[in-house]
């Protein structure tokens, strides 16, 4: 989702205390203030994609060497000394997801292309440092409240909180410090349908100035047809505001940017938003505009229409998930045809949003050593609608004592 690169800036907690931050986001006021540059994605994609394919899958059959189950090992530590474990997660077929605890991040995803061939389809860095430092949010769990929320402001049962605004008037992803920031506890999971990792964290009562203490627990599983499976539960003690997500950056081919994917969502409806990337409060219809993907399009075929516009930059936008929303249905559809690569969302939230990497300018080098430009990804991010604590007519994102948030969401690939 915009903002990331482009506002935020907000290295969070442990990235304020810690040393050797390498991949910083200098320049951004420079981005914001001038409007982002045209760093000719397409003309060097072919570069990008050559280096990144060069290097991204060499390591494939070291993945299909190794057994399917859980490996647990130690990622890096903090000045702290505290120790951020790496779960690895591997099914029959070859496929592997690298999950930490530093964030509940997913840090590499590798999955089949049509040759059988494994490769990483998310952006990310190769150690801890990178992860510490300014960025888009890699792979990391997104809360207590993903995407924006209006002015910093919401209101339960009269009583107005009031949290940090990080993103220009409004707060985005739960503030300046959000759970991609913080340390979550890991353990295995035994007799689950896959290799699975549990991670949970508790957030304190008043942590962003939001209410009541929050058990977050998040559940990575994968499954033997290549599916990663994240299901999100939260209780709480005060009625609080809960929006949680996961934001990786797929890149099917591993190099290169996304503007030949193609593209199916089930959204027939968007929420429109204002300057600040707020919802206005309607529900539109996305037929006759360049956010019509009832039909299968490439993400490429009409971004001009919104890159002209400076505050987005390409697509960002919330989806309206058609069908009723709690039970799981499909939300996307993504087909890149230079890999084979294609990854269905599934899920029980009531939106998604998509989000075409528009800040990345190169800066930010991750696994390997690639540049990560701009277009280099699409995030689809599933979610409750920006801003839901302030309008009535969304489906409501406040959790109460006594009840279970519970949402679940599937990213399943297959090659063709």
């Amino acid at each position: 989702m915009r903002g990331e690169t482009a506002v935020e800036g907000e290295g969070a907690m442990d990235a304020r205390t810690q040393t050797g931050r390498g991949h910083g986001f200098g320049g951004l006021g420079m981005i914001l203030g001038n409007g982002w540059l045209d760093f000719g994605v397409i003309g060097v994609a072919g570069m990008l994609a050559s280096f990144a394919l060069a290097t991204v899958w060499g390591p494939a059959e070291a993945q299909m060497n190794k057994k399917a189950g859980v490996e647990r090992g130690v990622f890096g530590k903090l000045d702290d000394s505290t120790a951020i474990e790496v779960f690895t997660l591997r099914n029959s077929k070859g496929a592997a997801a690298k999950i930490i605890t530093y964030g509940g991040t997913l840090t590499e995803l590798w999955v089949p292309d049509r040759t059988g061939k494994t490769g990483d389809v998310v952006l990310g860095f190769d150690d801890l440092k990178g992860y510490l430092g300014d960025h888009p949010h890699f792979g990391g769990v997104i809360g207590r409240y993903a995407n924006r929320i209006a002015k910093g402001k919401f209101s339960i049962d009269g009583q107005e909180y009031t949290l940090a605004t990080n993103n220009g008037p409004n707060t985005l992803h739960g503030g300046t410090v959000g759970f991609d920031h913080r340390v979550w506890k890991g353990e295995p999971i035994s007799g689950a349908k896959g290799a699975a990792v549990r991670l949970t964290y508790v957030s304190p009562d008043g942590e962003e100035h939001f209410p009541g203490t929050l058990t977050a627990r998040v559940v990575y599983t994968l499954t033997e047809d290549n599916a990663l499976k994240i299901e999100y539960t939260g209780t709480t003690d005060k009625p609080t505001a809960v929006n949680l997500t996961n934001h990786s950056y797929f890149n099917l081919s591993g190099g290169g940017d996304v503007l030949g994917y193609t593209v199916t969502l089930n959204a027939s409806r968007y929420t429109p938003v204002d300057s600040t990337l707020i919802p206005t409060g309607e529900l539109a219809a996305v037929k006759g505009t360049a956010y019509d993907f009832t039909k299968p399009m490439t993400i490429g075929s009409r971004i001009a229409e919104l890159a002209k516009v400076k505050e987005l930059g390409g697509y960002d936008i919330n989806y309206i998930v058609d069908g009723e929303s709690g039970k799981l249905r499909m939300a996307a559809n993504v087909v890149d045809p230079a890999s084979g690569r294609e990854m269905e969302v599934w899920t029980t939230e009531p939106g998604v949003q998509m989000y075409t990497a528009n800040w990345l300018d190169g800066s930010i080098h991750g696994k390997r050593g690639v540049a990560y430009g701009r277009y280099g990804a699409v995030c689809l991010e599933t979610q409750h609608y920006p801003d839901s604590v302030n309008h009535a007519n969304f489906p409501s994102a406040i959790l109460r004592p006594g009840a279970t948030y519970h949402t679940e969401t599937i990213y399943k690939f297959s090659a063709k």
